[in-house]
């Protein structure tokens, strides 16, 4: 499923699922006045290029019918990646025991940013643990959320 965006998601989750696919999560960026929807698409396999190309031309066609942004924008679809968003309490489920970066909508305890490990979610809450210092972060107030990678 995807976070806040149910009207878009409304609209894109039945595509990506007819194609085999989970729809991970859909982001609304402006960059430099230039507006950007990019869709996250996900499969147990793996997402392969051609999953990316087709969601986007289904995509396309749709928004061009049902036209649910206004105004000029560039659509990217993309496999969540190594260093995935997280959106919704499943996602944070899924990654308990990982290492995060969070970013919150305001600051908590004079601060924006968090990196640490994911200790658990309850109750619309995350616990990430930094530094030994355990924080309870509501997942409405995260603005951004990722997996940080770990090799070797």
């Amino acid at each position: 499923m995807v976070q806040s965006d149910t009207k878009l998601a409304a609209l894109v989750e039945p595509v990506v699922n007819a194609l085999n696919l989970q729809l991970w999560g859909i982001e609304r960026l402006t960059l430099d006045q230039r507006k950007t929807i990019r869709v996250y698409i996900d499969h147990e396999d793996g997402v392969k290029l051609s999953d990316c190309e087709e969601v986007s031309r289904q995509l396309s066609s749709l928004f061009d019918v049902e036209d649910p942004i206004s105004g000029e924008y560039v659509l990217e679809v993309s496999s969540p990646g190594m260093d995935r968003p997280l959106f919704i309490a499943e996602h944070y489920l899924k990654y308990v025991g990982h290492v995060v970066n969070v970013k919150l909508r305001r600051p908590f305890e004079g601060r924006r940013r968090f990196k640490g490990i994911l200790r658990a979610v309850e109750n619309d809450e995350v616990s990430l643990v930094v530094d030994q210092h355990e924080y309870l972060l509501p997942i409405e107030s995260i603005e951004k959320a990722n997996i940080v990678p770990q090799f070797g």
